[in-house]
């Protein structure tokens, strides 16, 4: 299975945090699946730790790259036919970075790994 993790899924992994649900850390642990990291990630964290929403995320923003290969996890870039599809769903959705991420979850047929509900708006396939 392909799986893409949103970004608060992705930083809750690092952390060993117990908000992570067993069954996403299955998921997410299971080496039968490929485990996608968006680009738009990485600015999120970047972005929200720079104006003070994301606190004592510095290593993740230092550290992105390590981390993302020291679990084996792939990096997914951001093209323009992701961007054509986030800034054209027709929902009432302003997240730029959630637009991202389900724009790629469609295009690259991954389920995505999000505790978020507002997710299911772009009607994309959620795993929790």
């Amino acid at each position: 299975m392909k799986l893409l993790l949103d970004t608060h899924t992705l930083l809750w992994w690092w952390k060993d945090d117990p908000r992570l649900s067993t069954r996403a850390a299955a998921a997410i642990a299971d080496e039968g699946n490929t485990v996608f990291v968006s680009a738009a990630s990485a600015w999120e964290i970047a972005t929200k730790n720079r104006i003070g929403k994301l606190p004592g995320a510095e290593t993740a923003v230092r550290k992105f790259n390590e981390l993302v290969a020291a679990d084996s996890f792939l990096h997914l870039a951001v093209s323009y036919h992701h961007a054509l599809i986030a800034g054209g769903f027709d929902i009432d959705h302003r997240d730029p970075f959630d637009r991202m991420l389900a724009a790629q979850s469609t295009i690259e047929g991954a389920t995505l790994v999000t505790d978020d509900d507002k997710m299911k708006l772009f009607r994309v396939k959620c795993l929790w």
